[in-house]
């Protein structure tokens, strides 16, 4: 007889169930594949977004033995192998910022009157952030992006991408920066004074 995993237990449990149940792992796909596939779609775009989740899974899903079982969480595991997957796209993630440098800024924003001049700001600016974060290392860029495009804190950031927690505030800080600065170290989010 076959038992049914727990739907929403730690991520830890249904790992180590898959060693036994290997359909205890497609938990894991349906709480995190939208959640990498944003993050991917934001860094090199919708096509490449749905290959390089599912590659993620199938590689995660070939290393679940070699899980450490003291994380509770996979998210960090999970964008870890992204990341590394990703590093192999890099001239398409660096083809995709220069697309964007090329492309109108879009002016109609769909949202509450508060949104819209946020919008309008941010969306002024897009040329300035797209080419600091195309200069930025790609080390760099992925903490940066990992935090703010990722949702992820710093200590799974580090766990992410197998680099100490001070690694990770030193390359962040050092990103910020480096972005804040090609934006005239201005924050285009807040109003002037």
């Amino acid at each position: 007889m076959i038992t049914q995993p727990a739907t929403r237990g730690p991520d830890a449990d249904l790992v180590r169930a898959s060693w036994t149940q290997p359909e205890a792992f497609a938990e894991l796909f349906d709480r995190y594949s939208a959640m990498l596939y944003r993050y991917v779609s934001k860094r090199l775009g919708p096509e490449p977004a749905e290959d390089l989740v599912g590659e993620t899974f199938l590689v995660a899903f070939s290393r679940r033995r070699s899980y450490d079982l003291s994380y509770t969480d996979a998210r960090p595991w999970l964008f870890g192998i992204l990341t590394k997957l990703l590093s192999r796209h890099h001239r398409s993630e660096a083809a995709r910022y220069r697309a964007l440098l090329r492309a109108p800024v879009d002016g109609h924003v769909d949202s509450p009157a508060e949104r819209v001049a946020s919008g309008v700001s941010a969306q002024a600016v897009r040329p300035e952030l797209v080419g600091a974060l195309a200069a930025l290392p790609a080390k760099d860029r992925d903490v940066l992006l990992l935090v703010a495009w990722g949702d992820l804190t710093y200590v799974e950031v580090a766990q992410a991408l197998g680099i100490p927690v001070g690694t990770v505030r030193s390359r962040l800080n050092r990103g910020r920066r480096k972005v804040r600065a090609a934006l005239g170290d201005t924050n285009p989010l807040q109003e002037e004074a």
